[in-house]
């Protein structure tokens, strides 16, 4: 049974304009009244989705101001959506105001100066932010961005397969290790659900979906782990390289990972996983409220992911071509305060503040819809993500909370697009045929790095 309404997740969103740098909400002599223009990848909550709602309260509020905010979706795949905006930047062809950047292209826009340097006045209460996700809106001590939505990598498990097959946890939700997952796999092995085929699948295909599971694996077996510094020069060592390659190809074993996850992306793990043809699934926190439609709390957990996790997430930023800088701050500054946040929250979204997890008083007002059950025409239900007493996630505060506390960043550096390209593609070696061993591997490797970030 597949699952035709999940959306395909877009990791990766950006948008560019021309100009040259200056003060992201210092209001400038000539500013005028008129459209904003926000620029994102699509929506994974869908047509009229949440973001788009709180740019309508935005619109509200304004009333006659003559300010208007409109959301454009950009088309394409996230790689795509990169080249061909970083192209209309150059050119100065594309007049955006607002741009929702992937957390990894901070650092590349305000290298270049594609994006302005924003004042405290941009960032409601910056205290509340949760710290691991604050710090994806800086680069060199300056604030360039306003974290918008965040994401983290997850375990996701079946329940009623843990239970038929006799596990004496069908509870993962206290965090479970790599060592554990694997004996859970081996009981479920033994029982092999109806069209049940491996243990678990997560994306490794040929795309940023490799390198994240890289990253995670990496952090978990070092005991600092970094492959640049802060200035994004390469620093990493062989020996260190070695033992990444070497837990990524423990955690990727052919025995207990589906054989498909090779060339998997998001949406084919999230429908093999609802297929049944796995018991566990990597995936991000927009896959709780989709698998839900199909699943039920008793044959469906979420869990941390074993070791460590890779931060996600995408941030708002000013251009620095923006005629209405100020006015684009203001906007920045209403889309990520603390009732936004909550509302992002609500619809599946990892919120960036911590209030929207613990403050049982924040709520959401700025959206027209609400944590409250939605319904068809007939009175069905068509909400059935699990919730608390107030209207959250259930798993918001015990699960998703701590995961993003805990996240770790992928390399920070103006030159993303060339480490992701070089990681990727040395990567893929692993699943050839006849690998490499993990010390040539890792030479491989090193070699590639240093070409493409200079240390």
């Amino acid at each position: 049974m597949l699952i035709s309404l999940l959306l395909p997740l877009t990791l990766t969103l950006a948008a560019c304009t021309g100009g040259t740098g200056g003060g992201g909400d210092a209001k400038s002599a000539d500013e005028s009244p008129g459209e904003i223009v926000v620029a994102s990848g699509r929506d994974v909550t869908g047509k009229n989705g949440i973001r788009q709602q709180l740019i309508d309260a935005w619109n509200r509020r304004e009333g006659d101001s003559g300010y208007h905010a409109r959301l454009v979706e950009l088309p394409g795949s996230a790689d795509e959506q990169r080249s061909q905006l970083l192209g209309a930047l150059q050119s100065g062809s594309a007049h955006y105001d607002v741009v929702n950047l992937d957390v990894t292209w901070v650092p590349e826009f305000a290298e270049a100066k594609l994006i302005r340097e924003l004042s405290d006045k941009a960032v409601e209460e910056p205290d509340d932010l949760v710290r691991t996700v604050a710090a994806t809106g800086d680069w060199k001590g300056e604030r360039y961005s306003v974290p918008f939505n965040s994401d983290v990598g997850l375990l996701y498990y079946r329940r009623d397969y843990l239970g038929a097959a006799g596990a004496r946890r069908t509870d993962l939700s206290k965090g479970v290790t790599w060592e554990e997952l694997q004996q859970l796999i081996k009981a479920v092995d033994g029982k092999r659900p109806e069209g049940y085929d491996a243990g678990w699948t997560t994306q490794l295909g040929g795309y940023e979906g490799r390198t994240v599971n890289a990253i995670e694996a990496f952090a978990s077996v070092a005991t600092h782990f970094e492959l640049t510094d802060d200035d994004g020069h390469y620093t990493a060592s062989e020996q260190e390289l070695s033992e990444g390659v070497a837990e990524l190809r423990q955690r990727t074993d052919p025995a207990y990972t589906l054989d498909d996850a090779v060339d998997s992306d998001e949406p084919a793990t999230l429908s093999d996983f609802a297929d049944g043809r796995t018991a566990f699934l990597r995936q991000w926190p927009y896959a709780y409220p989709a698998l839900y439609q199909t699943f039920t709390d008793k044959q469906l957990g979420v869990a941390p992911l074993p070791g460590k996790a890779v931060l996600g997430g995408q941030n708002l930023a000013v251009t620095s071509s923006s005629e209405r800088s100020a006015k684009a701050a203001e906007l920045i500054r209403f889309l990520t305060d603390r009732d936004s946040e909550r509302c992002l929250l609500n619809a599946g979204f990892a919120a960036t503040r911590t209030s929207a997890y613990l403050d049982d008083g924040v709520t959401c007002s700025h959206a027209r819809t609400s944590a409250a059950p939605s319904a068809t025409p007939t009175g069905e239900n068509t909400d059935h993500m699990p919730r608390d007493a107030f209207g959250r996630p259930k798993y918001a505060g015990d699960i998703l909370l701590p995961a993003l506390r805990k996240a770790v960043q992928r390399p920070r550096t103006p030159l993303y697009g060339a480490f992701t390209q070089t990681f990727t593609t040395e990567l893929g070696a692993l699943f050839d045929h006849h690998p490499p061993t993990n010390t040539q591997l890792a030479q491989r490797l090193d070699t590639a790095l240093r070409k493409a970030l200079p240390d």
